[in-house]
């Protein structure tokens, strides 16, 4: 006769279902450079052609990252994809600045990045001002350098564990610099998108404005659809 503990242990695991996954630590780097978060099978693929300067794509981002993952990605029901159309020089430092902890932390960095927008951005007359001209004469690796340091990217990045050191490496990335300028090329060029942000589902580009009231009825029409 087995002891009574494994009995109870035995019937106890009976039937018992493994806990489902939760898709929004599944990250992985798509050919074109840019990051998808959710499951790779997702019925619903949502791609956000996005600028980290773009005040419309901040107010998107706090209303929305939290019920999008919550609802849908977690669930396996929707991926997310950010892809870059840069604007301007803030903005690719921006990019840069993002993918510096890989994979792993590039949702968390991005999320702050929009969340605290007003910050940094508020610091940028200033910083124009006082390095305009010498940002003119330097190299453009130099260049991001200062930028990343004058608008306080770096201490964005010390609070998550990434050095100064491992920030100017990630700035200087060539592969990383050309994979954001291919994305902003097919955004700007071959997609033509009208501004950002701008939005995909299932390679279909959606008309909504870039609200999320008006982005989820989309999302659930997606996920109605029969395939």
């Amino acid at each position: 006769m087995k002891p009574l503990f494994l009995i109870v242990i035995a019937t106890l695991s009976i039937g018992a279902a493994p806990p489902a996954p939760n898709w929004t630590s599944k990250v992985n780097l798509a050919p074109n450079g840019a990051f998808v978060m959710g499951n790779p099978a997702a019925k619903a693929k949502l791609v956000e052609y996005l600028s980290y300067t773009c005040s419309h794509c901040a107010e998107f981002n706090v209303e929305a990252a939290a019920p999008l993952k919550r609802d849908y990605v977690a669930k396996g029901l929707v991926s997310v994809e950010f892809r870059n159309a840069v604007r301007d020089r803030l903005d690719f430092t921006a990019a840069l600045i993002a993918r510096c902890g890989g994979p792993r932390q590039f949702f968390a960095i991005s999320d702050q990045l929009m969340a605290t927008q007003s910050v940094w951005l508020g610091k940028a007359q200033t910083f124009a001002e006082a390095n305009g001209e010498k940002l003119e004469k330097m190299p453009i690796n130099e260049g991001l350098k200062l930028i990343a340091r004058g608008l306080g990217f770096d201490m964005i990045l010390k609070a998550r564990g990434i050095t100064p050191v491992d920030m100017d490496a990630c700035l200087t990335n060539k592969a990383a610099q050309d994979k954001i300028a291919g994305m902003t090329n097919e955004a700007w060029g071959s997609r033509k998108i009208q501004g950002t942000p701008s939005f995909l589902i299932n390679d279909s580009i959606v008309t909504a404005p870039g609200k999320w009231a008006l982005i989820e009825p989309e999302l659930k029409t997606a996920l109605a659809a029969k395939k």
